[in-house]
């Protein structure tokens, strides 16, 4: 399997058409200055982080998708956290929504480890690949529309080169709507009434089957709104549906 690491030097292969791939794409998203808000508040978090992180060296750019670039599953987050992927440069890596979200990726056999901690950790995906709807931290964890839709397009490249991919898994209600936005983008028709976010709420357009589950988020995990079993309950539907 051929693993597609935003962060890797050198050559890799893919199986995207010659005129656009996840490289090329990655490339764009790191170079991203787009939303000047955005911008600004990524970088000021780098530049002075809490007291627990500040020996390290924080990434303070937009972040690309991570993941198996044959996968059949995307899971389709919010946007990074600033001390989170805004820190390490990789989805959902170094924070508490990334260690529940990757657990569950190992219990159900897409995640190679449990956690999550750094980019160089060695963890690799199979048939999954994690991405946002938005690659910069925001500020309150509320990204404005116009910040959205000058992500979307990265988010619709993506899931056009993920060629393989019929079946995505949107953590929280954010995500799924940008993930419909996403692939009405792609040219799929949205059912009407547009379909709802809900846990468990499940929809088909075109080729794709969207999930949806709450956001693996401490507000949510610490209030047993999102217990364990229910993220493994979406991910062991994933499975099943992305076959």
């Amino acid at each position: 399997m051929i693993q597609f690491d935003p962060m890797a030097s050198g050559p890799q292969r893919s199986a995207s058409p010659p005129t656009d791939s996840l490289e090329r794409l990655t490339a764009e998203v790191h170079a991203c200055h787009r939303c000047p808000r955005l911008v600004e508040w990524r970088e000021a978090g780098a530049a002075d982080p809490p007291r627990r992180f500040r020996r390290d060296a924080y990434w303070g750019r937009p972040v690309a998708g991570f993941g198996d670039p044959a996968a059949r599953l995307a899971i389709v987050g919010l946007a990074p956290a600033a001390h989170g992927a805004n820190r390490t440069g990789r989805m959902f890596t170094g924070d508490r929504s990334g260690d529940w979200l990757y657990a569950a990726l190992h219990r159900a056999g897409y995640a190679s480890q449990p956690d999550s901690q750094h980019r160089d950790d060695g963890l690799r995906l199979r048939d999954a690949y994690i991405t946002a709807v938005v690659r910069c931290a925001p500020p309150a964890n509320k990204p404005r529309p116009v910040e959205r839709d000058n992500c979307l397009t990265y988010l619709v490249r993506e899931l056009q080169l993920l060629r393989h991919c019929n079946t995505v898994v949107s953590l929280g209600a954010f995500a799924w709507d940008g993930t419909l936005r996403a692939l009405r983008g792609l040219g799929a028709e949205i059912p009407r009434p547009k379909p709802r976010f809900g846990h468990g709420a499940k929809t088909t357009v075109g080729r794709w089957t969207l999930l949806g589950s709450y956001h693996p988020s401490q507000q949510n995990t610490f209030t047993g709104r999102l217990t364990e079993a229910m993220l493994d309950d979406v991910f062991a539907r994933a499975r099943v549906l992305a076959r």
